[in-house]
């Protein structure tokens, strides 16, 4: 008598689906923004009066620039009265007036730029390299106590020191000098706006940098010193590249206020005898709009620089996209 078995089919033709158990798909959960809003509106509530100020001081006013090319008349509508195209545009075009502080904010822009960008990365980066942990300290809050100053208290402390009988004059009249009109000569003006500048802003521009300073990597400094690399070679090797984004937004964030000279500065510190070199754009559209009266023509000078503006960061973002890789956007 002969008894049947059954054999098990081999081990590469059993069916996967026998070895692996079958486990039913995990729910996807879809959290829609009404759900994120009442778990996290604590966090979206803080980003509402931000917005309000953006909107109401930064939006809204931009709907005044269709009077550049309306004629406005005080006590009329809001948005004009008669549609005159570019009027004004070409007012402003073949003014001379127009061309001479144009010249003047470009000189001021790019003397800014020039000093009160670098100096802060320069004070950063020789802060970075003092030990003594209260003597960096207290370099630190002697070079940025004057931001927390008002620009009117600033502008009053730099007339003070360069007046005609002021400190720097006397200093000068016991070293045998005559005394220099720095207020009054236009050739001086340059030099007191963009040193004011600096003295204002070089120490709170160096806490950005050395912020940025504490997240590069400490075992980058030990590779380079065990390759012999010397403290500037380690300076231009690690820490410039260890800092180059923050480097690149403030540089494009500075390019895009290369028009926009301060004006409470200028207003603060010029004279009609400085008028040759201190007149900058701002300054001549309030007395063009406010003084004069002719709003129509401060808003269309105001519109093309704010386009020139526009122009500049979008040029340096696409700029330094293309070259370095790092942009606001």
């Amino acid at each position: 008598m002969s008894t049947s078995t059954t054999s098990a089919p081999p081990p590469d033709t059993q069916d996967p689906a026998a070895k692996t158990p079958r486990r039913s798909p995990l729910p996807v959960v879809r959290r829609g923004w009404r759900r994120a809003w009442r778990r996290d509106w604590q966090l979206y509530s803080l980003a509402v009066l931000p917005l309000l100020f953006f909107l109401v001081f930064r939006y809204l006013p931009m709907l005044g620039n269709v009077i550049a090319f309306r004629r406005f008349e005080p006590g009329g509508s809001i948005l004009g009265e008669q549609w005159v195209g570019l009027r004004y545009v070409r007012m402003f075009l073949t003014d001379p007036t127009f061309w001479q502080v144009f010249r003047n904010t470009l000189w001021l822009g790019g003397l800014t730029l020039l000093f009160c960008f670098p100096l802060p990365l320069v004070l950063a980066l020789l802060l970075n390299e003092v030990r003594r942990r209260s003597l960096r300290r207290f370099v630190q809050s002697v070079s940025y106590l004057p931001h927390f100053l008002s620009i009117v208290i600033v502008a009053g402390i730099t007339l003070q020191m360069l007046a005609t009988d002021g400190p720097v004059n006397h200093a000068l009249g016991l070293l045998g000098h005559d005394p220099v009109r720095f207020i009054q000569e236009p050739g001086w003006f340059r030099t007191v706006y963009v040193g004011s500048e600096i003295w204002q802003t070089a120490g709170w521009g160096t806490i950005l940098y050395l912020a940025a300073l504490t997240t590069i990597d400490e075992d980058l400094y030990e590779a380079a010193r065990i390759d012999g690399a010397s403290r500037w070679r380690q300076i231009w090797h690690v820490t410039l590249p260890g800092i180059r984004p923050t480097m690149i937004t403030l540089l494009i964030l500075n390019i895009g206020t290369f028009m926009a000279v301060g004006f409470e500065k200028v207003l603060l510190l010029y004279n009609p005898l400085t008028y040759p070199t201190a007149d900058v754009v701002s300054t001549y559209l309030y007395r063009a709009g406010v003084e004069s009266n002719s709003f129509s023509y401060a808003a269309a000078i105001g519109l093309f620089e704010a386009i020139i503006g526009l122009v500049l960061i979008m040029s340096a973002n696409q700029l330094s996209r293309r070259t370095v890789g790092t942009s606001l956007w």
